[in-house]
């Protein structure tokens, strides 16, 4: 998978050829937009995705001015038109250091300590780009939250007698009411991390769980039906939204499949002002370097509702509040 063919010998031992796809299998566990948005396959840097734009519309026959009657009226042309959405797929890299010496004396498999943090900061990097646009690159669709915002898509809390306190069952269902009133759905959420215990101590009028998580300990779980996914690696910003609800399939993520690692020995590592902050010849260290490329975009097809609503948006917000960040 390198394109590096100069790599320093040894570094094939360190970085088996599986390893990249083996990352692309392990990033949904470690990113919540991955593991519910639409993936497809990038096969070039940039790929259209046709959404429509416009939708046909059929007419009634004016037939009581026509000579002839209805046999003679004349029938009204129409239009039904798509639009691309470009994915465009960008660079995601880290770069990790580890001292020669180390490497010399460890007595573990160094690349399967080091495999787990790599996928976790690829799935914090990919997370808070699509959610909150952090450090998004500017190809890239508005992020979700900021869109979902604009749109008009957000509901709060309001605060409620009782141990449950803010009343999130009505929050949630003014999601599903928002986006059904637009056409769309709700076939999923994303939370802020810690939201799944929280929604596990509300019941319905009748005294049911309205939320049931994992047994087996995973993130997630089941909340009116719908499958949740609860971002836990620290990318999900829980003072601006505790949830995120919406028809997932217009949240695209492309995946070039493009991973590559390279092992250096020679070379320094800069910080973002150009400061040297590690010379690998000089301190002796290996760095070993991975770089993905990938692409997000949303969709927003038009629908009959949104189209005559004037503003749609196929995702939702809630607001986060105080007692559930």
């Amino acid at each position: 998978m390198s394109r590096n063919a100069g790599s320093p010998a040894g570094g094939e031992a360190l970085v088996p050829t599986p390893v990249s796809a083996q990352i692309i299998q392990e990033l949904p566990t470690a990113s919540a937009i991955l593991s519910r948005a639409r993936n497809v396959r990038m096969s070039a840097l940039t790929q259209r995705q046709p959404v429509l734009s416009v939708l046909p519309q059929a007419y009634f026959l004016n037939s009581g001015g026509t000579p002839g009657g209805a046999d003679y009226a004349l029938k009204s042309t129409t239009q039904q038109q798509w639009k691309n959405v470009q994915l465009v797929a960008e660079e995601l890299a880290v770069i990790v250091p580890i001292p020669q010496a180390y490497l010399d004396d460890a007595q573990v498999d160094i690349w399967a300590e080091v495999r787990p943090r790599i996928v976790e900061a690829l799935g914090i990097a990919i997370d808070a780009a699509c959610f909150f646009g952090v450090n998004r690159p500017t190809t890239w669709s508005t992020d979700i939250y900021t869109a979902a915002v604009a749109a008009g898509n957000t509901v709060t809390p309001q605060t409620m007698s009782g141990a449950n306190g803010p009343d999130l069952g009505v929050a949630i269902t003014g999601m599903g009411t928002q986006l059904v009133k637009q056409g769309y759905g709700i076939d999923g959420f994303v939370t802020a991390p810690g939201f799944g215990w929280t929604l596990a101590g509300y019941r319905s009028p009748q005294g049911l769980p309205i939320y049931q998580p994992n047994t087996d300990g995973t993130p997630g779980g089941n909340l009116y039906g719908f499958a949740t996914s609860e971002a836990k690696n620290g990318a999900f910003d829980a003072t601006k939204a505790a949830l995120i609800a919406g028809q997932w399939d217009n949240a695209i993520i492309g995946m070039r499949q493009d991973i590559t690692f390279t092992m250096h020995t020679d070379g320094v590592i800069q910080d973002a002002s150009g400061a040297i902050v590690l010379n690998l010849m000089q301190q002796d260290s290996v760095a070993l370097r991975c770089v993905m490329r990938l692409g997000f975009a949303t969709a927003n097809p038009v629908t009959a509702l949104g189209q005559k609503r004037g503003t749609y948006f196929p995702f939702s917000v809630m607001n986060s509040v105080a007692s559930l960040t």
